[in-house]
């Protein structure tokens, strides 16, 4: 799969063999469905921009804050076990367990730079 991105939004590039036609949708906006379609590749990021345009202005027509792709929270459910170790761990290494946590996810999909939230 492809991905287009504009203004902080993530869309998916698929193709649809009966309509033929390429398609696609902004991803991790499970409320509001953004989606998008074109002939080939200039039209499909054409209708992607401007279906994010248009949902912005959408958006401060109603005075809404639009919604944001990923907000940066995340829950999760653990085992007690793994919850108890990581705290362990977590203090070993003088930190918190969310710090211990965004600290390992991080190292875990290659971002090695601090991060200060």
């Amino acid at each position: 799969m492809g991905l287009l991105k504009y203004k902080g939004y993530t869309g998916s590039v698929d193709y649809s063999e009966e309509d033929n036609c390429l398609y696609g949708k902004v991803l991790g906006m499970s409320k509001d469905a953004i989606t998008y379609e074109g002939q080939d590749v200039n039209e499909l990021r054409k209708d992607f921009e401007e279906a994010i345009d248009d949902y912005l202005r959408f958006c401060e027509t109603k005075n809404k804050e639009p919604r944001v792709p990923y907000s940066g929270n995340l829950n999760i459910r653990i085992t007690p076990e793994i919850h108890s170790r990581i705290a362990m761990m977590a203090m070993q290494a003088g930190t918190t367990i969310n710090g211990f946590i965004r600290d390992t996810l991080a190292n875990a999909v290659g971002i090695t730079k601090p991060i200060n939230i």
